[in-house]
């Protein structure tokens, strides 16, 4: 077993890195992220694959909740009370959809964190 580095750390930095390059690159963002993750938090396979599961859950989260807000905030500007609950619907709709599409890259994440993890 390797050397143990800071695994909040690593999943916060990890979760930066993966949403800075995710946007353009959202395979190898993840990846990137996750190995960055993985080789601040050290450990091993394991713990780096963890750290790199952090990471990418912290992103998923964070790009869900702000999808619905954008949702129902411009429904509620565009249409009053229907026009929000329309843009709720929306938002959850999508929210779903956008957590399907980062479950792919929490995958990507736990891959490059359990390589950063073998590689400190």
């Amino acid at each position: 077993m390797g050397r143990e580095g800071n695994l909040w750390l690593g999943a916060f930095l990890g979760f930066i890195v993966n949403s800075l390059l995710g946007v353009c690159f959202p395979v190898f963002g993840s990846l990137i992220g996750g190995l960055i993750a993985g080789l601040i938090a050290g450990g091993g396979a394991g713990r780096g694959a963890l750290a790199g599961l952090l990471a990418g859950v912290f992103g998923g989260i964070i790009a869900t909740i702000l999808l619905v807000i954008g949702f129902v905030g411009v429904g509620g500007l565009l249409g009053g009370v229907l026009g929000g609950l329309l843009g709720l619907l929306g938002g959850v709709v999508a929210g779903g959809a956008i957590i399907v599409s980062l479950a792919f890259g929490s995958i990507m994440s736990i891959i490059g964190g359990a390589v950063g993890g073998v590689i400190r």
